[in-house]
C-alpha cells in the first residue's frame, strides 16, 4: 500500500461469536459508508452466514428480518431433536432466510466467498468456495452439541469456530487489497462479572417477602457454574486462537470487539449489537 493512499479494496474476514457476530452488520455498514469497497469475504459460523448474505446481495432484507426477531419468534424458530449430540435441529431457521435469501452456488456469487467448518472425525478445517452457498454456512454455523452436525463425503461437520475462527487465511486477496478482520469472539468477561455483583447486590437488597425467600434459595455464585465453565473455556480457547492468527496474518484493519453485555443467543437485541459493530469500526477506521 502506498504511503500517501488509504486503498479502498477490502479483503474482508468476519470472525464467529454467535448473536455478537450481528455486530458484523454494522461493521460491513460502516466499511461502505466510508467509501470502501468490499472485494472478498471469508467468514466463520455466525461470520460465514453474514459474509454469504452480504455476498448474496441480501445484507438489508436479512437485517430488516432481525428487527422482527423477538423471544417468541427465537422460541419458534428453534427446531428441538431429542438426539443425545445435539439440541437443535438448526433447519428451521435456515429455511426461514431461504425465503428472502435464496440458495445458490458460491462460484455464482458476485465477489469470492468462502466459509470454515471444522470435520470432528478427522479433527481438521474444512473450507468451502464452491458448492451450495447454505450448505457451506449451515456446516459453518454447527455449534457442537447445540446445533446437529453435517453429515457430508464421509464428513461430520461442526462449527469452524472449533479449527479457525477468524479466517484471514482462507480469503482470497486481490493485489493493492486491504486486509479487515472483524473479530467479535472476544468477551468481556470482567466488566460482565463486575455487573453480575452488581444485580446480586441488588437482588439481596429488596425487603419484598417473596424476594427474601428467593434469596435463601439462590446461592451467591449462581452464574459460577457448570455450563458457564464450559462455555466460558470454550471462549477462551477460541479467543486465543483468533489472537494468534491476527499476529500470523497481520490484518492492515483489525476491528476488535469484546462485549459485556450481551451473549451468543442474544439474537433478539440485533439493532444495539449493530450499533456496537459500527461505532467499533468507526472507530478503527479513524485510527489509519
Amino acid at each position: 500500500m502506498d504511503s500517501g493512499r488509504i486503498a479502498k479494496d477490502v479483503a474482508l474476514v468476519l470472525s464467529s461469536g454467535g448473536a455478537r457476530g450481528l455486530a458484523h452488520i454494522g461493521a460491513i455498514e460502516e466499511l461502505e459508508a466510508q467509501g470502501y469497497r468490499i472485494t472478498s469475504i471469508a467468514g466463520c459460523s455466525m461470520g460465514a452466514l453474514i459474509g454469504g448474505v452480504y455476498a448474496a446481495g441480501k445484507l438489508k432484507e436479512f437485517r430488516e428480518w432481525m428487527r422482527t426477531v423477538d423471544r417468541k419468534k427465537m422460541l419458534e424458530l428453534t427446531d428441538f431433536s431429542l438426539s443425545l449430540n445435539h439440541i437443535v435441529k438448526g433447519s428451521r431457521i435456515l429455511e426461514v432466510i431461504m425465503e428472502f435469501v435464496p440458495d445458490m452456488p458460491i462460484e455464482n456469487l458476485p465477489i469470492p466467498y468462502c466459509a470454515v467448518a471444522t470435520d470432528l472425525k478427522a479433527g481438521r478445517e474444512v473450507v468451502f468456495s464452491k458448492g451450495s452457498l447454505f450448505d457451506a454456512i449451515r456446516a459453518s454455523i454447527s455449534l457442537p452439541s447445540f446445533y446437529q452436525p453435517v453429515h457430508r463425503d464421509g464428513m461430520i461437520l461442526i462449527d469452524g469456530g472449533v479449527t479457525n475462527p477468524i479466517p484471514m487465511n482462507r480469503v482470497v486477496r486481490h493485489e493493492g487489497d486491504i486486509l479487515v478482520g472483524v473479530d467479535v469472539s472476544g468477551h468481556d468477561y470482567e466488566t460482565q462479572w463486575e455487573i453480575q455483583r452488581e444485580l446480586a447486590k441488588k437482588r439481596k437488597r429488596r425487603k419484598s417477602l417473596s424476594q427474601q425467600i428467593l434469596n435463601k434459595l439462590i446461592p451467591d455464585n449462581l452464574e459460577f457454574n457448570h455450563y458457564t465453565m464450559l462455555s466460558r473455556s470454550c471462549s477462551l480457547m477460541i479467543r486465543q486462537n483468533s489472537i494468534l492468527m491476527a499476529q500470523l496474518m497481520k490484518p492492515d484493519i483489525l476491528v476488535d470487539i469484546q462485549m459485556s453485555r450481551y451473549g451468543g443467543f442474544d439474537y433478539d437485541k440485533s439493532e444495539k449489537i449493530i450499533a456496537i459493530g459500527r461505532r467499533k469500526t468507526q472507530q478503527s477506521l479513524g485510527k489509519i
